[in-house]
Parts: C-alpha cells; sequence; structure tokens
C-alpha cells in the first residue's frame, strides 16, 4: 500500500485527504492547528505532530496551505519536506501559488531525487467535498502518470499542462476569469433588486443562456440567500489576485478587469471582512 503525507487539512485539504483515504491509501497528515488533522482521526487518516513525522517513508506528498510563503516553509523549512522526504517520492503543491516558486521548487526537487508537480485546483469546499476539483498540472510526465490515480480520487478533470509553473500559470487564467465573473454576477444581481426583478428567477433565466457559468449556478445563489460562509476565502483570493499581477506587470501586461477586482476585495479586507466567502461581494452592493 501507497503511503501519502498530506499537508494542509482546512476547507479544501480535508476532504480531499479524505477522498484519497476511502481510495485505499494509508494517509498521515499533518496541519499548523493541531486540531485540524487529529479531526480527521475517526476517517482512518493518522495525524501526526511534525511534517518530518508526516512525510517519514511517504511515496506521496501532497500540500494545500495558504500562501507562498507557507509553501515555502512547508518545502524548505529545517523541519520540512525537502529535509525529510524519501529520493523518489513524488511531492505534489496543491496550494495556489507563485509560477516562479513551484519552478524553484521543481529544482531543488531534482536535486535531491524528489519528484515535484504544481497541482493547484478549482472548485471551491463543493469541489473538494464532493471529489469534483479541476486540477491544473506542471511538472514532468512521469511524475503526473504516478500521482494520477489519486488525482483521480479527487477530481474530474485533470490537465498536464506543461513542466513546472504551468499548472500555476493555468489556475492564475481560471483565477482571471473567476473575478470578472463573480463582479459580473454580482452586479447583476444588484441591478436586478433595483430593477424590481425576482433575482432568484432571473438567475434561472439567465444561467441556460450565454451568460451561464460556474459562478452563476454555485455562488450567485449562496450570495442572494446571504450565505457569507468561506467556500474560498477573500483574504486567499487576494493572495492570488496579487500573484497574478506581479507575473503580468513583470511580462509586460495590464489587467484592468482583474485590478478593479482586486481593489473591490482589499477594501473590503481593509474592513475586516477577508474571512468571508467570495460570494460577499456582494455587501458592496446590497448591504452598504
Amino acid at each position: 500500500m501507497n503511503k501519502v503525507a498530506w499537508i494542509g487539512t482546512g476547507v479544501m485539504g480535508g476532504p480531499m485527504a479524505c477522498h484519497v483515504k476511502k481510495a485505499g491509501y494509508e494517509v498521515y497528515a499533518y496541519n499548523r492547528s493541531p486540531e485540524k488533522a487529529q479531526a480527521l482521526k475517526d476517517q482512518g487518516i493518522i495525524p501526526c505532530g511534525s511534517i518530518g513525522e508526516a512525510v517519514g517513508d511517504a511515496d506521496f506528498i501532497f500540500t494545500i496551505v495558504g500562501y507562498p510563503k507557507d509553501v515555502e516553509e512547508v518545502y524548505l523549512g529545517a523541519n520540512g519536506i525537502f529535509a525529510h522526504a524519501k529520493k523518489s517520492a513524488v511531492a505534489v503543491d496543491m496550494t495556489t501559488s507563485s509560477p516562479s516558486l513551484a519552478e524553484k521548487l521543481y529544482a531543488i526537487g531534482q536535486e535531491k531525487g524528489i519528484a515535484v508537480l504544481d497541482a493547484p485546483v478549482s472548485g471551491g469546499d463543493a469541489g473538494a467535498k464532493n471529489a469534483a476539483l479541476t486540477i491544473m498540472v506542471g511538472g514532468d510526465k512521469e511524475a503526473y502518470d504516478k500521482a494520477l490515480p489519486l488525482f483521480q480520487c479527487m477530481g474530474k478533470a485533470v490537465t498536464l499542462m506543461g513542466g513546472p509553473g504551468m499548472g500555476q500559470h493555468t489556475k492564475a487564467c481560471n483565477q482571471i476569469c473567476v473575478a470578472g465573473a463573480t463582479a459580473a454576477y454580482t452586479e447583476a444581481l444588484a441591478y436586478a433588486k433595483k430593477a424590481g426583478l425576482d433575482p432568484v428567477k432571473m438567475l434561472s433565466a439567465i444561467s441556460g443562456g450565454a451568460a451561464g457559468s460556474w459562478q452563476i449556478d454555485h455562488m450567485a445563489p449562496r450570495a442572494l440567500a446571504g450565505d457569507h460562509d468561506p467556500g474560498f476565502f477573500i483574504k486567499h483570493f487576494i493572495k492570488d489576485m496579487r500573484i497574478i499581477e506581479d507575473v503580468a506587470r513583470e511580462k509586460g501586461l495590464e489587467l484592468p478587469m482583474l485590478h478593479t477586482v482586486l481593489s473591490e476585495y482589499e477594501d473590503m479586507a481593509e474592513k475586516g471582512l477577508e474571512n468571508l466567502g467570495t460570494q460577499s461581494l456582494i455587501r458592496r452592493y446590497l448591504e452598504e
């Protein structure tokens, strides 16, 4: 039986690790907040007190944490993955992070005999719970082929996009589209209410046409219902958009729509709302 180490058991990571366990793998989990890893014990997952304890003899190591600085600490820290993982292990970072960091980790992994893939996901908490994530992978095909059965435990659409960093670049494209779609359905709901439309009926009417999207089907109803719980945190979306802006700036590219949406969310964060879900953008129109 392949041993799997799972680092990061939050809103996304917890359900994803459980799917891997249900598929028959032996899963060892570590989380910076120990209680989150302990909560998975009833699912047959073995909680660990350190990264070193978790990765031990692991054949596969999955990480999904908050920010690029967290990724660096998990991989490069004194008690991190590279300090304890065995040669021949496949390490997969599923955090939405920096493409350049993904390239750096890949190169260090090559030196240590550890294959590193960057594999950010899309689909939010619902996708994680239902094993319906979209997974965008960068790295070597040999490592991808080894990890593919585990990816298929967690997602329905898994694609190798190219070499190291290409998974992160693909997720950047995804987040640009999500930013636009989120702003669009939010403004549509605000307009519908001001125009006297039934917003639920409006969403039903437009969802099957050219305006239809995953965001309209899954997130707009939550916004309309006043459900601001995080399937995806505002603070993490801000992180994603800032990474995209940094890369775009390096490449001489302007992204005015993304910049506008980022500014809206940054304003919400300044008001202490960074731990709400992205759908709570509706508050800027209907509750302020």
